[in-house]
């Protein structure tokens, strides 16, 4: 079987290393800590130190993902040593990555939607993708790019409903959630999303393009924290949208929240990501919504 480095052990990294493994395949999963399932220490910003630990890859993934504020740092220098790193080994680079790149829009994201780097981590995603595709096209690696919307399910500060929202639902607490609580948004679940990254992986026709993960039709925030409280067996806890001038405030002490001001975007008008590429041409379908919501209630039990 083939050997498969995944860069990254977060939320889906870790998921993606436990699908590869019960499929057989050899897996490393390289991060700074070593930790999760066939763990390997490595900086990725060393290429040298990154080089070693991919040697003999035949896929490596790029589930990586920097400190918000440090985005314009940390990224360029990482994803250009997964390029050289995919380059040398003949493997086939693989990035998970996100609908930043495409800004505010009209209407449904699909991947014809132009990359346009409205914002500053957006230019960063559409940057990479760029550079990427560059590369295949020019023979020098295979690739191919796997984009999600916001995460739903597995529990951590990645996922919008998970450790965050879940206990105030159980506590009949009111949830402040961001932007407007009343706008259709595409939620993707952390397991779909590990899933559609094994699945073009070894799919030489799916190489050279970006694939949007399989979702579930668009949820209100607010529609969202019905669903958590409906199978708990418990009231709606009221929804209320956290004050723009608390975010603003929370920036001044905090980078990470004042790097998220410029992507509220996504949070005060319908953001609907359309996954029907993915789900009619290579037969991916989302794991059912009674389901999602099932997995995120237990992955954060309190």
């Amino acid at each position: 079987m083939s050997t498969h480095t995944i860069v990254g052990a977060g939320q889906v990294g870790t998921r993606l290393a436990h699908l590869l493994l019960a499929r057989g395949y050899t897996v490393r999963l390289v991060s700074r800590t070593g930790n999760g399932p066939q763990g390997v220490q490595t900086d990725a910003s060393d290429l040298a130190s990154l080089s070693s630990a991919a040697s003999g890859s035949d896929v490596v993934y790029n589930c990586l993902n920097p400190r918000y504020h440090r985005w314009p740092v940390d990224w360029p220098p990482m994803a250009d040593n997964l390029l050289a790193c995919a380059e040398a080994e003949g493997a086939v680079l693989v990035t998970l990555s996100n609908l930043y790149g495409y800004g505010p829009v009209t209407g449904a994201m699909t991947e014809q939607t132009p990359m346009v780097g409205h914002t500053v981590k957006g230019s960063v995603r559409a940057r990479m993708w760029q550079q990427a595709l560059a590369a295949h096209d020019e023979g020098r690696i295979r690739t191919v790019e796997v984009r999600a919307s916001d995460y739903i399910g597995e529990g951590g500060s990645q996922v919008m409903f998970g450790e965050r929202v879940v206990p105030n639902v159980r506590a009949g607490k009111t949830v402040r959630v961001l932007g407007a609580a009343d706008q259709p948004h595409t939620w993707t679940y952390t397991g779909d999303v590990a899933n559609t990254l094994a699945a073009v992986a070894t799919n030489e026709s799916t190489w050279g393009r970006a694939w949007h993960v399989p979702s579930n039709a668009p949820r209100t925030q607010t529609e969202v924290v019905g669903d958590l409280a409906a199978v708990l067996g418990l009231p709606a806890p009221r929804v209320r949208p956290l004050p723009s001038a608390l975010v603003r405030i929370a920036g001044l002490f905090n980078p990470e929240i004042r790097e998220m001001r410029e992507m509220l975007y996504e949070f005060d008008r319908p953001f609907v990501m359309d996954s029907s590429a993915a789900q009619t041409e290579l037969g991916l379908k989302p794991t059912l919504w009674d389901e999602v919501i099932e997995e995120t209630l237990r992955r954060n039990p309190t």
